[in-house]
């Protein structure tokens, strides 16, 4: 049995003490799954995808797998992908993550959603404009109202348990960014 960090051990203590739903629950060590800073590809939960060219591996965090830091568009602040992987049956289920994505932002707006298939792996799209909250910390709290964002969600069913893809950033950004996005979703396969 693989001994669970003690950042992972704290930030469960700090989610169960915030109140947080027992389906967020701290990240399980990432046995080798993460992104490779060099290689243009990454993997996680089973599945592993290319990094766009134009984006570079940004700050990880103790729930990321990965993080990318992705261009600002012309006269825009840059936008970041995050990528969260906590196990097999962990993170929650596509419809709970759909929702709490929409409500990071302080209209709550109606997300938009597509579903589609990538190399037989069933893929929920998420698109989500207004003020976003900015939530971070380990209670999740706002680190200041970023108005006029938007966010790009994929979420995963892949082989050993969701993968959620979050590109979030001004919406030039992300607009300017969404064809990338696309791709790197595109180029999903199983391992």
């Amino acid at each position: 049995m693989t001994p669970v960090p003690p950042v992972a051990l704290a930030v469960a203590g700090l989610l169960l003490a915030a109140g947080a739903p027992a389906s967020a629950q701290a990240p399980l060590p990432s046995h080798g799954q993460s992104a490779s800073p060099t290689a243009g590809a990454a993997t996680a939960g089973g599945i592993t995808w290319a990094v766009p060219g134009s984006w570079t591996t940004g700050q990880g965090s103790a729930m990321r797998v990965a993080t990318y830091d992705v261009p600002g568009a012309k006269d825009a602040e840059a936008g970041q992908c995050a990528v969260f992987y906590f196990g097999r049956g962990q993170g929650g289920g596509v419809e709970a993550n759909v929702q709490r994505w929409a409500g990071q932002f302080k209209e709550k707006p109606t997300p938009k959603q597509e579903r589609r298939t990538v190399a037989g792996l069933s893929v929920t799209l998420v698109d989500v404009e207004g003020t976003y909250t900015n939530p971070g910390g380990g209670m999740m709290q706002s680190q200041g109202e970023k108005a006029g964002y938007r966010l790009l969600g994929a979420i995963v069913e892949a082989p050993e348990g969701n993968v959620f893809f979050k590109l979030t950033g001004p919406a030039a950004t992300v607009s300017a960014a969404e064809a990338a996005f696309d791709g790197l979703i595109g180029s999903i396969q199983g391992r």
